[in-house]
């Protein structure tokens, strides 16, 4: 199954919909990658000049949850290097392989795109069942970077 842009969409995280948020699980063998919801939460709201939390919804389901960083300072060096790109993203175990991560980032490509911004950037942690060959096989490309452990891809916007 693939999903459908009539039905999947993403939602700002409210009230009404943190304890789906916070219901977000990934697979136990991907936990090593990813941080969970309630930090990544608690994240955007000590960053939230830079992040972008949303829901992933199909329907009046919560299949996932990405969040974005916008504008920051790479090198926290006064703004030598600004960097916009994919923070977060946790797909909920049992929806994995439907296409909801696939659908996350060109979500996010769209909106840095409306921004004027023109490259993605991405992390993650190397490992047998990390996002590694997720990334790649949408088009990010290593950029010789590394990150707190973690390899540094980019995905041109232009």
């Amino acid at each position: 199954m693939t999903t459908t842009t009539t039905t999947v969409r993403l939602e700002e995280i409210t009230s009404k919909n943190l304890d789906a948020a916070l219901g977000i699980r990934v697979r136990p063998d991907q936990e090593f990658a990813v941080a969970p919801v309630v930090k990544s939460l608690a994240e955007a709201y000590v960053h939230r000049d830079a992040a972008w939390p949303r829901l992933i919804m199909d329907g009046d389901r919560a299949v996932g949850f990405l969040m974005a960083f916008l504008d920051i300072d790479w090198h926290e060096d006064g703004g030598s290097v600004v960097r916009s790109g994919l923070w977060r993203l946790n797909i909920a175990a049992d929806e994995q392989g439907k296409g909801y991560g696939r659908f996350a980032v060109e979500a996010v490509a769209a909106e840095l795109r409306r921004r004027g911004t023109k490259e993605l950037y991405v992390s993650w942690h190397p490992g047998d069942h990390g996002p590694a060959n997720f990334y790649l096989g949408l088009g990010f490309r290593k950029n010789g970077e590394v990150v707190e452990d973690g390899t540094v891809g980019v995905l041109d916007l232009s």
